[in-house]
């Protein structure tokens, strides 16, 4: 059964109980379907794990296209408890990107579409938009996009009358396929693509739509180290309570209870930080809350892969062992939308315009950003 079915047949249910029902099955459906053995098989046969169907199948997609367009209709902050979820199980298939994206091209006004859908950061290059009789061409160049061969790419567009946001089949972009520290395809895309239908391809966009690719990039990339985390912290944990040294669990050691608590500590920061930036969306502290969030998270990231693998000693590295397929996306996760170096920037720029003496009421939140 899909979500929408249970939406639909469910009047009397309030939002929150929706909203648990697609995390138990797509938590469920993520436990089922992705294991050490098939992430070690995906990287060594550059296969794709079969879940998309799977998705399609829970119109999982759907999820954060509001209702009168065919979606299920979650807001920003229900949405990203989806997001956070394929972190936590290492989920090989784009869903939070098209999720993210259809919400985007919907916003806009766009007609939702089937299949992947991912979206580029304003920060990846710049895409320019040209009238060509009656069609447009749009041309440039983008970096490091989440892009394979099938697909649509989404990404924002400036033309003579301001920008706008274009859907871009992928197959059709030129691309020198890369992959990141994480195995996951990040792509060099050159697009030089004349639409001979503008109307529904290039839907024009206002200026805090386009930031909002940015920001909400940045949100999503929290999420899902935020989900990775727990998930080291988990498997850590574990392996600290069965492995045996000098008689007795490494997890009684006072070293290693500290480093467990530090993770610990590490995490339930980041968490807060993104969990803050999900309920502030499209408040005034939207820019402020998500800066938090990424740079919070980045560094969170950071110290608990670190000391994740200092605890698990050498077993840490060997391909079979779950635990590097979730470190090297904290690693790879961290530096996209942006690092900890250009949130912290864009922070101090946003506190520092509203003068010294709105610093402490800024930091108890009596005003906003």
């Amino acid at each position: 059964m899909s979500v929408q079915h249970v939406v639909a047949g469910s009047a009397t249910a309030g939002r929150d109980e929706v909203v648990a029902v697609m995390t138990d099955q797509v938590g469920r459906l993520l436990a089922s379907e992705v294991s050490v053995e098939r992430l070690t098989a995906i990287e060594r046969n550059d296969a794709v794990l079969e879940l998309w169907d799977k998705f399609a199948e829970l119109e999982l997609p759907l999820a954060m296209v509001p209702e009168d367009a065919g979606g299920i209709g979650l807001d920003i902050a229900q949405g990203m408890l989806l997001i956070r979820l394929c972190g936590y199980h290492a989920a090989p298939a784009p869903l939070a990107e098209t999720m993210l994206s259809l919400h985007l091209w919907t916003r806009a006004g766009g007609q939702p579409i089937s299949g992947h859908v991912t979206f580029a950061s304003p920060r990846a290059g710049r895409l320019q938009l040209e009238p060509m009789g009656s069609r447009l061409r749009v041309h440039g160049m983008l970096n490091r996009v989440p892009c394979s061969n099938d697909g649509h790419l989404l990404a924002v567009v400036e033309g003579r009358e301001g920008h706008a946001v274009a859907l871009l089949p992928a197959s059709a972009l030129g691309k020198v396929s890369r992959k990141s520290i994480a195995n996951e395809y990040r792509a060099d895309v050159t697009v030089d693509l004349a639409l001979d239908e503008p109307a529904q391809r290039v839907l024009p966009i206002d200026t805090r739509t386009t930031e909002d690719f940015l920001q909400l990039g940045a949100l999503m990339r929290s999420q899902q180290m935020v989900g990775a985390m727990q998930r080291v912290l988990d498997i850590s944990i574990a392996y600290a309570q069965e492995r045996v040294q000098f008689g007795r669990p490494i997890s009684k050691f006072q070293a290693v209870q500290h480093m467990l608590a530090s993770c610990a500590t590490e995490y339930a920061a980041a968490s807060a930080a993104a969990e803050q930036a999900g309920d502030m969306w499209g408040q005034a502290g939207q820019e402020l809350a998500v800066a938090v969030a990424k740079a919070r998270c980045g560094e969170a990231a950071g110290h608990v892969a670190a000391t994740a693998h200092q605890i698990h000693g050498a077993i840490a590295f060997t391909k079979e062992y779950l635990l590097h397929h979730y470190t090297r996306r904290l690693w790879s996760w961290r530096d996209e939308f942006g690092n900890e170096t250009f949130w912290q920037s864009r922070l101090g720029n946003l506190v520092c315009a509203k003068g010294s003496a709105a610093l402490w009421p800024l930091l108890l939140g009596e005003i906003a950003v």
